[in-house]
């Protein structure tokens, strides 16, 4: 069982999938860097705040001894659509990636037909015309 489970994970596949994932990781990390950094500030410069940081408040809290708002009720979609604009970048770069992997595979060409003989009832027609002479 040992040597069956090695056999699998060394596999050229799944070492491909680790090394994808890993480096999805990271790509994914950079993705939110540059939408955190570059892309949400000049949104929010649209809406004269923070975009990460845009809220709905559905209910207000209260400041506790500390100065911590507590019992807030907020929906946080600047959030959300940040982790949005994070996904159509990383879905389109994989997009890119996968087409550009694509068009560098060798075409396979199409084989060509072999040629159609006659059909098997043409057969069978031609043996019993050729008993049907003797």
């Amino acid at each position: 069982m040992l040597k069956e489970f090695k056999a699998f994970a060394m596999k050229g596949n799944l070492v491909d999938i680790a090394v994808g994932f890993v480096m999805g990781a990271a790509f994914k990390q950079v993705v939110t860097s540059f939408t955190g950094g570059i892309v949400s500030p000049l949104i929010g410069l649209i809406f004269k705040a923070d975009f990460k940081d845009l809220k709905w408040i559905a209910k207000e809290g209260v400041a506790d001894e500390t100065g911590k708002i507590v019992g807030e009720v907020a929906v946080l979609y600047g959030d959300f659509i940040t982790n949005v604009i994070d996904f159509i970048i990383v879905a389109f770069v994989m997009f890119m990636i996968i087409k550009g992997i694509n068009a560098t595979k060798k075409k396979e060409e199409p084989k060509p037909e072999a040629p159609k003989g006659p059909s098997q009832e043409d057969l069978l027609a031609e043996i019993r015309d050729l008993l049907a002479k003797k």
